[in-house]
């Protein structure tokens, strides 16, 4: 979903790129999280016409949101061919300031390389489970975060949450500034 946005000068590597993985993939990308569209629930799916014959029997049964006119639109800034060298630097610009911005917080940055959340520990501050600490935020301190164990699959929840970084600078200095009183 987020092969547009990668940072600190790396590159994607798709598994379209090996021919062995490729016979065998699918290559899933969304263009709501590339061109800042969420709501609009359009994405993609490349794979063989094997693979693709299969994905075609259920298809119908998955998709429920898409609409001609959003179709339409992207398939227009498509062929505009605009938009997707200027998305990492934007983010890793955004990122670097909400680092920058939650220096000398008690959270602890985990790399991130691209998306536009930044995963950050806060077991210095609390060993409440991440929802319960996202609450507790959201209400005492008016900052949303996002608990990371729902994208976990059978292991406990580690002290993480995830906070988006796809704002106005003046939202990431006020939620930064707040967070920082944690």
């Amino acid at each position: 979903m987020y092969e547009h946005i990668i940072f600190d000068g790396i590159r994607h590597e798709s598994m379209a790129w090996d021919d062995e993985l490729a016979a065998r993939s699918f290559i899933i990308g969304s263009f709501g999280k590339t061109y800042h569209t969420t709501g609009w629930k359009v994405g993609y799916a490349a794979a063989p016409a094997p693979l693709t014959a299969e994905f075609r029997k259920v298809h119908q049964f998955v998709t429920f949101a898409t609409n001609t006119p959003v179709q339409l639109a992207l398939a227009d800034f498509l062929a505009a061919g605009r938009g997707l060298a200027e998305l990492s630097p934007f983010y890793q610009a955004k990122r670097d300031l909400f680092l920058r911005l939650m220096a000398g917080s008690r959270f602890k940055p985990l790399p991130c390389r691209g998306s536009y959340f930044q995963l950050m520990d806060y077991s210095a501050i609390s060993d409440e489970a991440d929802g319960d600490f996202a609450i507790r935020i959201t209400k005492e301190h008016g900052v949303a975060s996002i608990p990371t164990s729902p994208f976990l699959h059978r292991q406990a929840a580690p002290h993480v949450v995830r906070f988006c970084f796809a704002k106005k600078d003046e939202t990431l200095e006020s939620a930064a500034e707040r967070l920082r009183q944690v």
